[in-house]
């Protein structure tokens, strides 16, 4: 079998799969039950000054028959003592020794805070630390979480704060609430950061309620934005992973997270530059259980890709990532109905006539039986028509010829002005 354990930036770990700082980390109780179930890490619920949460605090989004596609919550840091918190992980940790315990840290942005909280975490036996500057609400309005977290300066100085009395590796979380986030994590390296963690929760409405005008979740006829996560949210979270991990300036290790939902989410992320991941969403969802699967799964596809260890996947598909100027103009792909297994739905009709390119002729055969037809001269690949059919495998997009060698944006302009300064040099 395939080796599942990872080093993260010096801390090791018997499987990828963490649970995200979160409230399924809030308590020893539930940590420790996770550790039983197989999780190889927790970073434990955020820990700061104590603050009161308020009740009506989680919203979901359902989409298609799909119980929490989204999931919003408003729930802040812990509010149980951090006295009583680090009791808790110091038992934790000598319960299960060989599992990854990181701490979640808030303090307001000064010196003296985040010296104080890091001896204090450390001092009970954390295996690293996670600046939680990422929470999109409550906290910001005090100058912590993303309000940190979106000013490249206050990361960078922060990071810094935090090395400077660490012992143990620093993870920076970031915000996805921001343009950039190379920019920031960025940031954090310069400030010293052993490695990154993205993406925390998006700014997020989950919905009003058509009766009452409330927002959902609402406190006593008030809302408020939360955080959104959950499968929803995984294309965005691996945009940002795969921007990060192809940047030579963020040159540590990330931890990534954002609706990883089984091992195929974990995987992917992984090949995208990520050596860890990181769930919550799911684990609300279903229980602690499902990591059971995650680990099946997940040994299941290194031993039939014939791959060693879990590491040798990290960054795979990072060199395949790159910038829309970089993608060969002349590469072409068609559509193609499988008249055996089409059922004759027209969806890809209907879609490709109303909102794409015409191309899916609607026919009939000497026997005047219908059927769908691709003009594969006036097909643009854009994928659609296979986006929308209900039957697996029914249209293919195949891949052409080169009548052209390739040729990217970039190419082009630079021959345009190459071409452009033969004529000036012509002209003089």
């Amino acid at each position: 079998m395939a080796d599942l354990s990872i080093n993260f930036a010096g801390i090791k770990s018997p499987n990828p799969f963490w649970l995200a700082s979160a409230p399924p980390t809030n308590s020893g109780y539930q940590v420790q039950r996770a550790f039983e179930a197989g999780w190889g890490g927790a970073v434990w619920k955020t820990l700061g000054d104590p603050i009161i949460n308020v009740s009506s605090r989680f919203a979901a989004v359902s989409f298609n028959g799909q119980r929490v596609a989204g999931f919003n919550n408003i729930e802040l840091i812990t509010d149980r003592p951090l006295e009583v918190n680090l009791k808790e992980i110091a038992e934790t940790k000598k319960r299960f020794p060989d599992r990854a315990l990181i701490a979640s840290l808030m303090v307001e942005p000064k010196q003296e805070k985040w010296h104080e909280i890091v001896k204090k975490v450390e001092a009970v036996g954390v295996d690293g630390l996670e600046l939680n500057f990422g929470c999109p609400h409550g906290m910001a309005e005090r100058g912590m979480g993303s309000a940190s977290g979106q000013v490249p300066e206050l990361v960078e100085k922060q990071t810094y704060w935090a090395k400077e009395a660490a012992k143990t590796p620093v993870i920076v979380k970031l915000t996805p609430n921001i343009t950039d986030i190379t920019v920031t994590a960025e940031a954090a390296v310069r400030g010293g950061a052993d490695a990154v963690s993205m993406i925390n929760t998006i700014n997020s409405l989950a919905g009003v309620d058509l009766d009452s005008w409330n927002t959902i979740p609402h406190v006593a006829g008030k809302g408020a934005h939360g955080g959104y996560c959950g499968p929803a949210v995984k294309p965005i979270a691996l945009n940002m992973v795969g921007e990060c991990a192809r940047n030579p300036r963020i040159n540590v290790p990330i931890s990534g997270m954002g609706g990883v939902s089984d091992w195929q989410n974990a995987v992917e992320f992984m090949l995208m530059g990520a050596t860890g991941v990181q769930v919550c969403t799911a684990a609300m969802h279903h229980g602690f259980r499902i990591v059971e699967d995650m680990i099946e799964g997940l040994s299941h596809y290194l031993d039939s890709k014939g791959i060693q260890s879990v590491m040798d996947l990290v960054g795979k598909s990072v060199p395949k990532y790159s910038d829309w100027g970089n993608l060969d103009l002349n590469y072409k792909i068609v559509a193609r109905i499988n008249q055996d297994t089409c059922i004759n739905c027209n969806k890809c009709h209907i879609a490709c006539e109303d909102t794409s390119h015409q191309c899916i002729d609607m026919l009939n055969d000497p026997n005047g039986k219908p059927y769908l037809r691709v003009r594969e001269e006036d097909c643009v690949g854009c994928n659609l028509c296979s986006i929308v059919c209900p039957v697996e495998d029914a249209i293919t997009m195949v891949e052409l010829p080169h009548e052209q060698p390739p040729m990217t944006w970039n190419d082009r302009q630079s021959a345009l002005g190459l071409l452009k300064q033969m004529e000036v040099d012509t002209v003089k």
